[in-house]
């Protein structure tokens, strides 16, 4: 994990935490460039 992951990962776990699914975040257009886009672009 890197600076500032606390404040990213939080809103993707209430995501997950309401159901989200792999193919959501997939379906997901990231905000590039940021570290962010790391997780909507998961393989």
């Amino acid at each position: 994990m890197g600076h500032g992951a606390d404040e990213m990962l939080q809103g993707f776990a209430v995501a997950i935490k309401m159901g989200a699914t792999k193919q959501q975040f997939d379906d997901t257009v990231a905000i590039h460039p940021c570290s962010a886009e790391e997780l909507v672009t998961m393989r």
